[in-house]
């Protein structure tokens, strides 16, 4: 064997094989190209329109130089808004499935290896978890939390704009700040009762590798369980979560648009992707570009995150280390 010859990791291994799969590399490329936009877009406000900024003579507009994808039934410009849309989109899928994901893989780890009695006790409680209405508990732990909201967005603006901001600064920074601090309530009540099912599948996954080979043999050398549990058996079992993380990122970003259509969620005027199809919905016989441009947007969000769960369930799976 050449003595020069370097060796591979297993994560360079998996980006190897992932850029190999065109479908993944194009629902990346979409996933960046959008969420790149809905973060920075934003933040130029010379570049934006206000997307709640109404005008009642320009309504139903078609797409245009000014106006990039027309405006909606109140003459609000549709591209702002559905950039601004996107940007609280994409926040309440990626916070609330972080969230959400690894309050689950630790859950079902520790009950996966531990077994035993900790095992029944973990499993039970996500069992009762189970029973209960999910539903009517998250939008309990929202008006609970809901409070502390206001106190959060103040403390937000001050923090971004600075002591020495004046009232204009202020007033921009509120407008950027304010539709994201407000939805804290649904990200934690969403992400802290949506992690029952990854639990049990990182459970099973769990049970499946701690039996093999490789876990007996670093048991025998003396590894903590620590160590064990996240270092070599975790590792194993990140095809089916990331595949299951990808796909629940579009699923919460339609229950906060069913959030937010019974006055729980976004509140108006502020819009997310969900909103902004619901609203197209109502007038899609008067202006269908309303319905047309949200709707394009999370459908190739929702396709690339199913592309890229994919590639990377194939990317990340140990068997295929040996093509």
């Amino acid at each position: 064997m050449n003595s020069d010859e370097k060796g591979s990791s297993l994560w360079l291994d998996a980006w190897l094989r992932l850029r190999r799969n065109r479908a993944a590399m194009v629902g990346l490329f979409l996933l960046i190209l959008i969420g790149s936009s809905c973060i920075l877009l934003p933040a130029l406000t010379d570049f934006l329109k206000d997307p709640n900024k109404t005008d009642l003579v320009h309504r139903n507009l078609k797409p245009g130089a000014e106006h990039w994808f027309g405006t909606d039934h109140l003459g609000r410009d549709l591209f702002s808004r559905v950039i601004f849309g996107g940007r609280i989109s994409i926040a309440v899928g990626l916070i609330t499935t972080f969230v959400s994901v690894t309050i689950g893989i630790v859950w079902g780890a520790i009950a996966g290896y531990v077994g035993g009695r900790t095992d029944a006790f973990l499993m039970r409680v996500v069992d009762i978890l189970y029973a209960l209405p999910f539903l009517v508990v998250i939008i309990l732990l929202g008006k609970i939390l809901e409070p502390l909201t206001d106190q959060l967005t103040e403390s937000t603006v001050h923090l971004v704009a600075g002591e020495n901001a004046d009232t204009k600064q202020l007033v921009s920074t509120r407008n950027w700040v304010e539709p994201l601090t407000t939805l804290v309530p649904v990200f934690i009540a969403i992400g802290a009762l949506s992690w029952l099912t990854v639990s049990r599948i990182v459970r099973a996954q769990v049970q499946s590798v701690a039996s093999l080979d490789f876990v007996e043999a670093a048991r025998s050398l003396g590894l903590g369980h620590f160590r064990i549990l996240f270092r070599h058996i975790l590792p194993n079992t990140l095809g089916p979560i990331i595949v299951y993380t990808t796909l629940t990122i579009p699923g919460v970003m339609m229950f906060e648009a069913t959030l937010s259509f019974l006055g729980l969620g976004v509140k108006a005027p502020n819009s997310s992707w969900g909103v902004l199809i619901q609203e197209g919905a109502n007038f899609m016989l008067t202006n269908p570009l309303q319905l047309l441009f949200p709707a394009l947007f999370f459908s190739l969000t929702l396709f690339s995150l199913n592309f890229l769960g994919d590639g990377l369930r194939d990317a990340t799976d140990p068997k295929a280390a040996k093509d």
